[in-house]
């Protein structure tokens, strides 16, 4: 005989598991630490000032 299964109970596992793996893939889309955005931060000005530099005068 099969087992009793609530439904209710199934749907909200599944949907726990559905926010977690979401949460899981945007901890490692977004997540970076502060050192490592401004990190990012400053080598992004350094280019920019690094090509505005190569710019011709008219």
């Amino acid at each position: 005989m099969a087992e009793i299964v609530n439904l209710n109970k199934f749907r909200k596992a599944k949907a726990r598991a559905d926010k977690k793996r979401d949460a899981e893939q945007n901890t490692v889309k977004f997540g970076r630490s502060k050192s490592d955005k401004q990190l990012e931060k400053a080598k992004v000005e350094k280019l920019h000032r690094d090509h505005d530099g190569h710019q011709l005068d008219d």
